[in-house]
């Protein structure tokens, strides 16, 4: 049976309210919680942006029992591999055991802030290949070096691990990035319902091995108000997919992007009000393309409460009968 998550959204809401919502999800009856790691908001509107491993360390001392994920963290240029490596590892023995690191390569709105620039995607993969590798290796427990590409490493070593290796989980969207995922993950991210990606990574490897999704939905006894909110917060994922999304620089620059998206064009991707049966029928075109976890997003941080008496009482059991 399929597991359902909780979207810890940092670009929409403050850290104090993060760990309340997190620890309000477990209460609620959600399977895990994932987390983003932004530098900026999508769109100045969302108006926060916490540090999310901050956030992350206060969420596994209110929780008990929730699995927790970043969705995704990206080892490339504001984080340095060894540097995440050892936040992960420090998760995981906070956590004891229920802490998987996600990872990704990232945008050009949260890498350009330290002013190296943005590589091309074909670099931007490479990249990922040799942090991984490198996370992985810190994550034996012994002495690393390492001369790259991209990264060198200096007789690196963690000394608090967790008892069992932090499951390392790749965002992927096409061939390369699959394969990627299947050689060196544990978990394969996606964010749609992409089941030629699925079926590209357990050909390459990763048979057997869950894959991680992620659905927005906008929750409101008032359906129009719900899709007024989607509009206003969610605009952004409408401005032409992941190929877009990674290059533009800005909050301001998605804004620009969106201008022209309408209501009625979030809504077609996003179940908007409180129809449990819209928001299953989304969540069956993840399980029916192959995903084991699919997390959800409540959008508008001041919904949260409410959409979690509703997940808990409503949709929550509804989607366990997928």
């Amino acid at each position: 049976m399929p597991e359902f998550g909780y979207t810890l959204m940092c670009e929409q809401t403050s850290a104090r309210r993060l760990v309340d919502f997190a620890a309000m999800a477990e209460r609620a009856g959600f399977d895990y919680a994932v987390i983003s790691d932004h530098y900026f908001p999508w769109l100045e509107e969302m108006g926060h942006s916490p540090y999310a491993w901050s956030v992350l360390g206060a969420v596994a001392q209110a929780t008990e029992r929730l699995p927790l994920m970043t969705y995704v963290t990206c080892p490339l240029m504001r984080y340095h591999p060894v540097v995440v490596a050892q936040k992960a590892a420090t998760m995981g023995e906070l956590t004891q055991g229920r802490f998987a690191l996600g990872l990704g390569a990232g945008e050009n709105l949260n890498e350009h802030v330290i002013g190296e620039g943005w590589p091309s995607v074909d670099t931007r993969h490479r990249m990922l290949d040799e942090a991984v590798r490198i996370i992985r290796e810190l994550f034996g427990g012994g002495y690393v070096t390492f001369q790259g590409e991209f990264y060198d490493v200096d007789s690196a070593k963690l000394y608090d691990l967790p008892d069992s290796p932090v499951p390392i989980g790749i965002a992927a969207s096409g061939g390369a990035s699959a394969r990627l995922a299947a050689e060196y993950g544990d978990i394969l991210v996606i964010n749609e319902p992409m089941p030629e990606v699925v079926e590209r990574f357990r050909a390459a490897g990763g048979a057997g091995k869950p894959v991680y999704g992620q659905l927005a939905l906008s929750y409101d006894t008032d359906a129009e108000a719900a899709k007024e909110r989607a509009h206003r917060l969610w605009r952004w994922a409408a401005v032409g997919g992941w190929k877009v999304m990674a290059e533009l620089p800005g909050p301001v620059n998605f804004e620009a992007a969106a201008g022209t998206v309408r209501p009625d064009d979030v809504a077609r991707s996003v179940p908007c009000g409180d129809d449990v049966d819209a928001v299953v029928e989304a969540a069956r075109k993840y399980v029916e393309a192959g995903f084991t976890h699919l997390a959800l997003v409540q959008i508008g941080a001041d919904q949260q409460e409410p959409f979690f008496s509703w997940a808990q009482e409503k949709l929550l059991p509804a989607l366990r009968r997928l």
